[in-house]
């Protein structure tokens, strides 16, 4: 099983002149970072502080510190999962959009249920318990994932926990 990323990420980002004028401020690439646990490798895209976001702010995103979310904020990354490699079971308060780019990736929750989802296929976490596995031993998995910052769920009127991973 090899542990290799889907390559370099490129990052165009745009903005205004002096005189209003959109322009090209940023065009780079840059390769994504292999997490502690090892199963994945992840490329900060970009961050907000705030949401909704404030398109004044002229801060690098990808500067500033972002954990798995942003409190008050909203990340954009990828992850590339490796192949038959899993994350731990977490979860976090946030909303979060993930679009497969490449590869196969199962959804698994908490309560057992699994998915498995491929490219162009969309996934809406909403603050619930799961794991991500890359099914297969060969292919390293490609998701973008868009993290909101959410109010925590709550079942029976109590809040469910941050369990990170």
């Amino acid at each position: 099983m090899t542990k290799e990323t889907k390559g370099s990420v490129r990052r165009v980002v745009t903005g205004h002149n002096a005189d209003g004028k959109a322009i090209f401020r940023g065009d780079d690439n840059f390769d994504p970072i292999v997490v502690p646990s090892g199963d994945a490798a992840m490329a900060l895209i970009w961050t907000t502080a705030t949401v909704p976001a404030d398109n004044n702010d002229e801060t690098d995103g990808r500067e500033r510190e972002a954990g798995t979310t942003l409190t008050g904020g909203s990340v954009i990354r990828t992850v590339d999962m490796f192949p038959g490699e899993e994350s731990p079971m977490h979860r976090t308060n946030s909303v979060d959009y993930g679009i497969v780019l490449s590869g196969e990736v199962e959804l698994e929750l908490d309560s057992g249920e699994v998915k498995r989802l491929g490219p162009g296929d969309i996934i809406v976490q909403r603050g619930t318990m799961h794991l991500w596995r890359n099914p297969s031993q060969t292919e390293t998995c490609r998701i973008a994932f868009i993290l909101i910052e959410a109010s925590a769920a709550k079942v029976g009127g109590e809040e469910l926990p941050e369990v990170h991973p």
